[in-house]
């Protein structure tokens, strides 16, 4: 494995976190589809940066689901579903991205869910320091409730395809290759091929994270 490839992207996404000028805490978002990688380039840059002195808060799209009940009225498998149910972006922009943002006050929450118990939840109000670090990993982070609450935006790019294999092996404890597969292909592919259309993530972000072989990534700087 080349492990210099991985760091040398590391060490210039955390140069790209640096050069950011706000007053306030540094909202980067790790965009991209399921299994392409995104918590683990988040989980390693927030260590990066953690080393370099800064504080950081790591927070996850996971966290600001909503609960089972209202995420699947149009069905487990709904593409639709996926991208309009399933994300309370009202309650992550009012608890974290808008009191970390211009004007706000520095006092969030990280979560209002939790997967493993699906229930809602309400951790302690912290107050970050003004040159605190967010790094946010999830899906349809540059859907347009979000697009303007981040001062960092990466794209974690995966063909498609190879995500579906990757999701057999984590999460062959839990799920079939049968069940993985159908999930992937009804819902998670089609609402990615969705939001691609829609939105057009890449022509919005920063920098792309190509991440076809993990330990050979290969940056692109985007111009705007």
């Amino acid at each position: 494995m080349d492990q210099g490839a991985r760091d040398e992207v590391l060490r210039r996404l955390a140069e790209a976190v640096g050069s950011v000028t706000v007053a306030h805490p540094t909202r980067v978002a790790i965009d991209g589809p399921p299994a392409a990688g995104k918590t683990t380039l988040a989980d390693e840059l927030a260590a990066v940066l953690r080393a370099q002195g800064r504080d950081v808060i790591r927070a996850t799209i996971d966290d600001f689901l909503f609960a089972r009940p209202q995420r699947y009225p149009r069905g487990e498998y709904s593409a639709e579903g996926c991208y309009h149910d399933t994300h309370d972006y009202d309650a992550l922009n009012r608890v974290l991205l808008d009191p970390l943002g211009p004007g706000g006050d520095r006092r969030f929450q990280s979560a209002v869910y939790d997967r493993t118990t699906d229930t809602v939840q309400s951790p302690p109000v912290t107050t970050a320091p003004a040159d605190a670090v967010l790094v946010f990993d999830g899906v349809f982070l540059m859907r347009p409730e979000l697009i303007d609450r981040w001062d960092l935006r990466v794209f974690v790019s995966t063909a498609l395809e190879k995500t579906v294999d990757r999701a057999v092996i984590r999460e062959r404890q839990v799920s079939s290759r049968a069940e993985v597969e159908r999930r992937w292909r009804e819902r998670y592919i089609p609402s990615q091929q969705f939001y691609f259309a829609a939105v057009r993530p890449t022509d919005h972000v920063d920098v792309i994270v190509h991440n076809d072989e993990p330990e050979q990534p290969v940056w692109e700087a985007r111009t705007h």
